[in-house]
């Protein structure tokens, strides 16, 4: 069952089973199955959703929902048709897509009061320009123009939303105030990248011109330095690869003060989606920073000290995912969660998303794997070929059991695409069906998808086609 032995010891470890024989080609049937069920499950969600209500967030009883919290689900709407056209050719889905972010994703662009920016506004306008400049789709200068400035307004309107802290430090801060860092925003990075990417920049006072680029990197060097552990001893409770949800600040002076969470049990245990959010957000950070001259890193100690930093802090968290997650590669909601201790040896076995006890996420799974097939992309094409296979078949294995029937939402009366996934089981907003102690059965907005994305980037790689980035068509 185990991938390696415990020196100190001499017993297996426990941890997701890798099947090392797993290839993008292996998983292109069940791709093209998750494919087949979602055309059908976004047809359904539109022809039932009502825009006075809010974005669709999570299901209840198989019907999907809004919350009406920050919002931050709209552009996975819009991005699920997208990534289904980009998948399948369907025309339907990229009309929907196509206006759907023409006419409602606008407010998402000058949103002063989220770090949200990169879910929802490249998953909308920026793949609709990957697709016009890869020739997949029919654009003209005016409609590229149009998404374009989207972008460029999304990635400056996100950095002003700063917080500096000494030593060249600082952070896009989170909906909760300026004191607050989530683990999150390092995926809504990626509007930064594509708003640098085309030339543009934060205009601030006294007509100062600020750097975007500078911003992702400080940020994301303050997320790795306190929201990420590396095992170094910062505290008790310092295990590498762990991670906190949020880090807060003390805005007198900008020290910082202590670990926190909002979704995740406690500051000093692991939320497992935040985990895979620091997982999947440094690895594709890493194939965009590859990219750039080496004069893009001035004054943040060159290029490759860089990139060995976002590698570090990639690794780490894949490392401490595998050995914390069960055998099939689905986590529990956080590895500290009470109830687990209930479970016995709860990882030697696959995750059980109906026990009494804990829910599974599998929304966590869905967006760790593609961070873990970037990751492993990224080594093997940087002379690790063996590290690369291993996180790569990590994420193949999660992506065989998320595609599979025991994560996907086969019933048409089902709205959602991945069942067994959790929002905020801290505040009790998710639904526990009759006859059932934990949430499960129900499937989210960016759960669906986190699925889609990995499905289209094993795809692409299975057929041997451009490598698929957010940043490049």
């Amino acid at each position: 069952m185990a991938d390696s032995i415990c020196a100190a010891c001499d017993f297996p470890l426990r941890m997701i089973k890798i099947d090392r024989t797993l290839t993008p080609a292996a998983l292109r049937g069940p791709v093209a199955r998750l494919f087949a069920l979602s055309g059908r499950k976004i047809e359904a969600l539109q022809k039932t959703w009502d825009p006075a209500k809010g974005a669709p967030v999570f299901t209840v009883s198989g019907r999907y929902a809004s919350r009406g919290w920050t919002e931050w689900t709209q552009g996975f709407q819009f991005g699920s048709a997208l990534l289904q056209f980009a998948a399948t050719g369907d025309t339907g889905a990229l009309a929907l897509g196509r206006e759907g972010t023409r006419r409602h994703m606008a407010a998402h662009v000058s949103h002063t009061g989220v770090h949200d920016h990169g879910f929802n506004n490249i998953s909308t306008y920026g793949l609709l320009r990957q697709l016009a400049l890869a020739g997949e789709i029919a654009a003209d200068e005016g409609e590229l123009d149009f998404y374009e400035l989207a972008l460029k307004v999304s990635g400056a309107v996100q950095a002003a939303r700063w917080t500096d802290l000494p030593g060249n430090l600082g952070y896009i801060y989170s909906f909760n105030g300026p004191h607050s860092l989530f683990a999150d925003t390092i995926r809504s990075l990626r509007v930064l990248a594509v708003a640098h990417q085309l030339g543009h920049v934060l205009m601030g006072e006294r007509d100062r011109r600020i750097s975007l680029l500078d911003r992702l990197l400080r940020h994301a060097e303050t997320t790795a330095r306190y929201n990420v552990y590396f095992g170094r001893g910062r505290d008790l409770y310092d295990v590498r690869g762990r991670v906190a949800h949020e880090s807060i600040f003390n805005l007198n002076d900008g020290s910082y003060r202590c670990p926190s969470s909002q979704q995740g049990y406690s500051p000093f245990t692991t939320w497992t989606r935040g985990l895979a959010w620091i997982l999947c957000g440094y690895a594709e950070q890493l194939e965009f920073l590859d990219t750039l001259p080496r004069a893009a890193f001035s004054g943040h100690g060159g290029k490759p000290a860089m990139l060995a930093r976002f590698l570090e802090t990639a690794r780490a968290t894949a490392d401490f995912y595998i050995e914390h997650t069960p055998v099939d590669g689905v986590p529990y909601w956080d590895t500290g969660a009470p109830g687990l201790a209930r479970l016995g040896d709860y990882l030697d076995r696959p995750a059980d998303p109906f026990n009494d006890c804990e829910p599974v996420d599998s929304s966590a799974a869905a967006i760790a794997a593609q961070g873990f097939v970037r990751l492993g992309h990224y080594l093997k094409t940087h002379r690790q070929p063996a590290a690369g296979a291993r996180y790569m078949a990590a994420g193949l294995t999660i992506a065989r059991t998320l595609f599979s029937d025991a994560y996907l939402a086969t019933s048409p009366k089902h709205q959602g695409l991945l069942l067994h996934a959790v929002y905020h089981r801290p505040n009790g907003w998710d639904h526990v069906p009759k006859g059932r102690k934990v949430p499960c059965g129900e499937s989210c907005l960016w759960g669906d998808y986190h699925a889609r994305e990995l499905a289209l980037l094993l795809l692409r790689l299975a057929e041997n086609k451009p490598y698929y980035t957010f940043f490049s068509p």
